[in-house]
């Protein structure tokens, strides 16, 4: 198993191009199984979890070519109407094929998915929403047995009763082929969400977007067209955070600065400068952190959980005494005994941790718990004396592409090792 060791303290200068996201990737590379047809979908970054969404969509008998982060498809049947166990255990956005498949075959069965432990995230949301559509659903010795004796889901007037981003892309997928005009309430908005209904009406699907309300009019048929996935907002975030943690100066291309509109005003007010250089280009540096008494989690457009655990290692060093409530998962702290191996000063309360200043880190063992919580392992490395070893790095593989190269080519001592 690998293994990445950092020296520190170290500091973050340089320039990083962001990948296409992952999570835009993943559904909108299922989606495609809505229709007969070939395409070509750009800007796919290169990682696990695409890697093992490929290796699921050809097991089911797709066509899929992957090179130079382009995807070609070409898909005419779905010859395996079953997605086994070994190959959705350990990605949780698999679950999202099941609304596009039982839109046009009568029948599916998915083993119920894996992924980061962060919480239960319930697949009934998509369930529910399903079964409205004529879907008759079983749980059978850990699978979703889905099938459907009318020729198309019926379209339904439906509201989430949680925001989700999984379910919101699941039953977008499904209603374009249903019967008649869906109406979907209380939907995620999310710039992933919107890079898949950019797709799914470049491919002749007719979707409006009002707030967080979505019309789908259904067709019986779609035709796939190419696409560009747009830039891994996630990635942009965790790389601003390390630079601010270590005051350093980094360079961003390939960054659509609108998607972490919020975000980035709460690092502005925290001390964060910012010089747009060219088009989705810019310069971030940071001198001295300003503290900020609370900062919380929110569905988009408020600040992303996906960096909450980044944002904690910006107090371990600054500020005096700092609060981060978590809103989203009821399990992403995580990673929180890790950040105490290096030395911080973290109290877990219910699902708020306050993080006190300490002036020194100290290089340790760690382990890596899932995606985010291991880049967030990253930068305490970053800010402590000595060498760190963070092991199980596959979480880090799963969604930062190339991620050591572009530490190493902005000054950080860090080797990946078997």
């Amino acid at each position: 198993m690998q293994e990445l060791v950092i020296k520190g303290p170290g500091k973050i200068n340089g320039t990083i191009e962001i990948s296409g996201s992952k999570n835009a990737s993943l559904p909108i590379l299922i989606s495609t199984v809505l229709s007969k047809g070939s395409c070509v979908i750009g800007n796919v970054p290169n990682l696990r979890d695409t890697k093992f969404l490929i290796s699921i969509l050809s097991n089911l008998g797709c066509k899929v070519n992957f090179k130079n982060n382009v995807v070609a498809i070409h898909n005419s049947t779905i010859s395996k109407k079953v997605a086994d166990y070994d190959y959705v255990r350990q990605m949780r956005a698999s679950i999202v094929l099941l609304g596009p498949i039982i839109a046009r075959y009568p029948s599916f069965k998915i083993a119920l998915p894996g992924g980061c432990a962060i919480g239960t995230r319930s697949i009934d949301l998509h369930l529910d929403a399903l079964k409205k559509m004529g879907v008759q659903i079983k749980i059978l010795n850990g699978y979703v047995v889905a099938s459907r004796k009318i020729k198309r889901l019926n379209a339904i007037n439906h509201r989430f009763s949680k925001i989700s981003v999984g379910a919101t892309q699941n039953i977008i997928m499904a209603a374009t082929l249903a019967n008649g005009i869906s109406i979907l309430k209380n939907c995620a908005i999310e710039p992933e969400v919107m890079d898949l209904i950019s797709f799914l009406m470049k491919c002749g699907s007719k979707i409006t977007v009002n707030q967080r309300t979505i019309k789908i009019i259904g067709s019986e048929n779609l035709n796939l067209s190419n696409h560009e996935i747009i830039p891994d907002r996630i990635e942009a975030g965790s790389y601003i955070l390390a630079a601010m943690a270590t005051k350093g100066k980094i360079t961003i291309k390939n960054f659509l600065i609108e998607h972490l509109e919020e975000p980035i005003k709460i690092f502005k007010k925290m001390g964060l400068k910012i010089k747009k250089i060219d088009t989705n280009e810019y310069l971030f540096s940071c001198n001295a952190i300003k503290p900020i008494n609370l900062i919380q989690t929110k569905e988009y457009p408020g600040f992303p959980t996906d960096l909450q655990a980044q944002l904690i290692t910006i107090f371990l060093k600054n500020g005096n005494k700092s609060k981060i409530k978590e809103n989203i998962f009821e399990n992403r702290f995580i990673h929180v005994p890790e950040l105490k191996r290096f030395g911080a000063d973290i109290t877990l309360n219910s699902n708020t941790v306050i993080v006190n200043k300490v002036k020194e880190l100290n290089g340790a063992e760690v382990m890596a718990t899932d995606l985010r919580g291991s880049f967030s392992l990253i930068i305490a490395a970053l800010l402590s004396k000595g060498e760190t070893t963070i092991s199980r790095i596959y979480h880090l593989d799963r969604g930062y592409e190339d991620f050591d190269l572009k530490l190493k080519q902005c000054g950080v001592n860090i080797k990946r090792k078997k």
